[in-house]
């Protein structure tokens, strides 16, 4: 299956929330996305149902295909920990998601175009694949060409206030630090990793 590139909006709808940040298209249609739309009566979802609709909405809110999904789930499984909370901690510690919470591009698709058209360095080393897992520590920066880019000056003179403890940017040089992991109650995203888990244990 190739990556989703449709409406965004649609696929928020689908799942009941913003799952791609703020969308004044979704917030004015917030009921479900089809002929109906809220009227039609939903029947009660069986737990299978609701534990694949969550790992479907992590999946699409990180951007990631079910192959990859499914081996950073065995990834977390395989450490010792918590299961859910090391899946999430990985999901964050990706280089496309970790420029995203840097602000250095506004949504985590500009992320990962800016990673994979190569210009995102990790510890001063040209990376342009967007799934690579950082370690606390890591220094991502702007390759020296591709500080002017207008995509990245947008993103960082937008930046909101709301910075993420686990990430530390210097916005004048363009580089950041992932500094540790972040702690599970600090990650922002609406996923109850637990069904998650209960889904890939079957």
């Amino acid at each position: 299956m190739a990556r989703y590139t449709g409406p965004k909006t649609k696929k928020a709808r689908a799942f009941g929330e913003a799952i791609y940040g703020l969308d004044k298209a979704f917030e004015k249609r917030k009921y479900p996305p089809g002929q109906h739309g809220g009227t039609k009566k939903r029947k009660q979802l069986s737990d299978y149902a609701v534990q694949l609709m969550e790992k479907q909405k992590a999946k699409y809110t990180y951007g990631l295909l079910e192959r990859q999904f499914r081996n950073l789930f065995e990834k977390a499984s395989r450490k010792s920990g918590v299961t859910g909370t090391l899946l999430l901690q990985f999901l964050e510690s990706r280089l496309d998601n970790t420029v995203f919470r840097l602000g250095l591009a506004s949504s985590r698709t500009a992320a990962r175009q800016l990673v994979s058209h190569k210009h995102i360095l990790v510890n001063g080393v040209l990376t342009n694949i967007p799934s690579y897992l950082l370690k606390p520590g890591d220094k991502i920066s702007v390759r020296g060409k591709s500080q002017n880019l207008e995509l990245i000056k947008l993103a960082v003179g937008k930046k909101s206030s709301n910075t993420y403890a686990w990430v530390e940017l210097n916005s004048e040089r363009l580089e950041g630090v992932f500094i540790d992991y972040p702690e599970r109650e600090r990650i922002p995203e609406n996923i109850n990793e637990q069904l998650i888990v209960e889904l890939y244990s079957k």
